[in-house]
This record gives C-alpha cells, sequence and structure tokens, in this order.
C-alpha cells in the first residue's frame, strides 16, 4: 500500500484582483493563483495557539507547502469547502524547500 506523504491535502491560493468591468469601471474579485498545490494542513495545537496568536494575530491553523516563490500573506487560500486569510507567510530559512502560511478561518469575502 502507498502512503500518502506529507503533502496529502490539496488546497487552492487566491489572489485579489482588479478585473475590467464590462460597463467600463474596474470590480475587484478573488481569482485562482494557483488551483492544485500539495499541503500539509494542521490544526493548532493549544501551545501553538498561543504562540501564533501573540505573534500574528488570530491564527487556527498552519499549512505547510512545497517553496512557491509569489505567495503573499494578502491572498487567501480554499481548503476543504472553507476560506482562510493567509496572516504570515513563513519561509524555509535553511534551503527554501517550503513555505508555512499561518491562517485563519474568520475571513471575510474581501
Amino acid at each position: 500500500m502507498r502512503r500518502a506523504g506529507k503533502y496529502r491535502h490539496r488546497i487552492m491560493l487566491q489572489a485579489y484582483q482588479t478585473v475590467r468591468d464590462p460597463l467600463g469601471g474596474d470590480a475587484k474579485m478573488w481569482a485562482d493563483w494557483r488551483p492544485d498545490v500539495p499541503a500539509e494542513v494542521v490544526p493548532l495545537s493549544g501551545r501553538e495557539f498561543i504562540a501564533a496568536q501573540a505573534e500574528h494575530g488570530r491564527v487556527d491553523a498552519r499549512m505547510e507547502i512545497p517553496h512557491l516563490p509569489g505567495v503573499l500573506p494578502t491572498m487567501r487560500v480554499l481548503f476543504d469547502g472553507a476560506v482562510y486569510a493567509i496572516r504570515a507567510v513563513l519561509p524555509d530559512a535553511t534551503a527554501r524547500r517550503h513555505i508555512t502560511l499561518m491562517v485563519d478561518s474568520g475571513v471575510s469575502d474581501g
């Protein structure tokens, strides 16, 4: 039997973009930036939750993804039917092999 591995989840990264309205104005909307990103999604334990709250504000989980240039804290994540705001993007300081996203599920639509 094959094991799923560390990145067994799939997330979608979205960016807020300005698009041209057919009536001549501009509209802001979320657009898919990367639709199928392998990830490890981990809800924070009590101790991690308290530490993350102190450092990054409201944080519910961390998501580790392979190194992907261009990920910004202004983006959002779709996972398992929920929308998560990215509160911090933490690069792997040693080898640039992964990025850790500190996320919050209490996000508005824009």
